[in-house]
């Protein structure tokens, strides 16, 4: 069972995609978001959650202050599941689901700047992919954004564009989560 760890719906019960998705589980989201509120950038924050899943992540923002969440999923049943999931717990005001590849909407303007970027993509991704995913959100982030890469253990480092700059990374068991800025010369 997947539930909102905090915030506005904490403790609500999120339905979840019945295959092809790995929801990140509570106790990595708690420490997620502990160290994201502790950096300032959830409250009131545009959030972009690439690769949604069930929509946990984003959903978790917002529970927790977020002014504007795109949930982008591709899969047609995952897609519907955060549909459902946004609905049943009163966040469409806030809360958007897109049905797309991630990799596609990324290369779209955003209306304003993103403060806040999570990318879960599936642990088979190719890097060369998670780059370009990387180099577009680099180019639409604001100047206190903050990219958020989850991924397993055992895979390397994401390859950073040029824009953005690695300043820290968590291990939560088999999962690591990789943050990165906008680096100082994409700031000037």
């Amino acid at each position: 069972m997947t539930r909102i760890v905090a915030g506005l719906v904490g403790g609500r019960v999120l339905q979840v995609p019945r295959a092809g998705t790995r929801p990140t589980s509570e106790r990595v989201r708690e420490a997620l978001f502990s160290r994201l509120e502790h950096l300032d950038v959830v409250d009131g924050a545009r959030v972009l959650d690439l690769y949604a899943g069930s929509g946990a992540l984003g959903i978790e923002a917002a529970s927790r202050g977020a002014v504007h969440v795109t949930l982008v999923e591709t899969a047609r049943d995952a897609a519907e599941v955060c549909r459902r999931n946004v609905t049943t717990l009163g966040l469409a005001g806030t809360v958007q689901v897109v049905a797309e590849k991630a990799e596609r909407f990324a290369l779209r303007a955003p209306s304003a700047p993103w403060d806040l970027v999570l990318v879960d993509p599936p642990y088979d991704l190719a890097e060369a992919d998670l780059g370009g995913v990387l180099a577009a959100v680099g180019s639409a982030l604001s100047g206190h954004g903050v990219v958020v890469v989850e991924r397993a253990s055992r895979t390397p480092e994401p390859t950073w564009p040029p824009t953005l700059v690695r300043f820290d990374r968590r291990a939560y068991g088999d999962t690591v989560m990789w943050f990165a800025e906008l680096a100082e010369s994409a700031q000037a």
